[in-house]
């Protein structure tokens, strides 16, 4: 059974016609102070259940959604409970950077998820792939790669090069360029000192070529846009970025908009707000044949890896 709340709705239902089945029934509401409420209204003892739902923005409300929902169905005796969360909020908080005093928030939320009842998690994408080691439950780390690939073989682009957009996505950028046969480019990023505007290197050649960016979210856009000015600036014919997770937030769409970034294809793990839908530089994949399958493979206790070997 598929369960879901009110995040991406419509990336649930096409889940479940993938699957065959219908979602699960179930009133999501609020109290008149913003409490959430759930009751599900399908017998649900002994099922195998997938609570699907990205904790994107308004993220705690999503987030206490999820849970909220899996103490409903642990207590109406559930089989199994998995949450399936294409996008998983706060995966940014993984680490204390230097000495800051700040939480570890990512394992904050693996903590309220183990507590509450749920007994495997499926997701998206991981910020870090580390953060599979704070769950104490089994963990399914899916990649949208084969979607976003498919995708951009399809283009047929000339003179391609694979590009990351920092230091830290090189492995992510590096199996594409593999993927593709293509060349990878990296940016490098920096700021000499305090108050003085960021550096940009482009390590590769990138002149007379469409640069293809490669991240796993795209939030502020700031620095996609940045980047793709970098290259712009070092010669590029085209840029064009794929990321996964559409968080984009605040004026995201407006600085996209108004960038020389060309295109920006993105997923469905999280829905698009209604002025990203009509931005013409934003393309917009689909997720959900992917997420049913690996859905229907965990039931089925079949191999979710072997989806992602060459």
């Amino acid at each position: 059974m598929v369960f879901t709340g009110t995040a991406n709705p419509s990336l649930a239902k096409e889940v479940a016609d993938h699957l065959g089945i219908d979602l699960g029934r179930a009133t999501v509401d609020r109290f008149s102070d913003g409490e959430v409420m759930i009751e599900l209204l399908d017998n649900v003892r002994g099922k195998d259940v997938f609570v699907l739902q990205s904790t994107c923005h308004p993220t705690n409300d999503n987030l206490m959604e999820v849970m909220v929902m899996v103490d409903a169905l642990r207590r109406s005796s559930a089989g199994r409970i998995t949450a399936a969360i294409p996008y998983l909020g706060y995966s940014r908080q993984d680490r204390r950077p230097r000495s800051a005093r700040v939480a570890i928030t990512a394992k904050v939320v693996a903590n309220m998820l183990t507590s509450v009842g749920v007994n495997r998690l499926l997701t998206m994408d991981l910020h870090s792939d580390q953060i599979q080691g704070f769950f104490d439950i089994p963990v399914d780390n899916i990649y949208a790669t084969p979607i976003l690939l498919e995708d951009l073989s399809s283009q047929n682009y000339e003179n391609l090069i694979i590009v990351s957009p920092d230091v830290g996505g090189v492995v992510r950028a590096r199996a594409v360029a593999k993927q593709m046969n293509s060349d990878l480019a990296i940016i490098d990023k920096r700021r000499p000192k305090p108050n003085v505007a960021k550096v940009m290197n482009i390590i590769g050649d990138v002149t007379g070529r469409t640069c293809v960016l490669m991240d796993d979210m795209v939030d502020t856009a700031n620095t996609l846009c940045e980047a793709a000015a970098a290259l712009k600036e070092n010669g590029a014919a085209k840029v064009v970025s794929y990321c996964t997770h559409p968080v984009l937030s605040g004026n995201a769409v407006d600085r996209i908009m108004n960038s020389q970034l060309d295109e920006l294809v993105v997923t469905n793990t999280i829905p698009l707000r209604e002025d990203a839908k009509n931005c013409i530089k934003i393309r917009q994949l689909s997720t959900a044949e992917l997420m049913a399958e690996t859905i229907k493979r965990i039931s089925n206790e079949d191999s979710v890896s072997s989806l992602f070997m060459d």
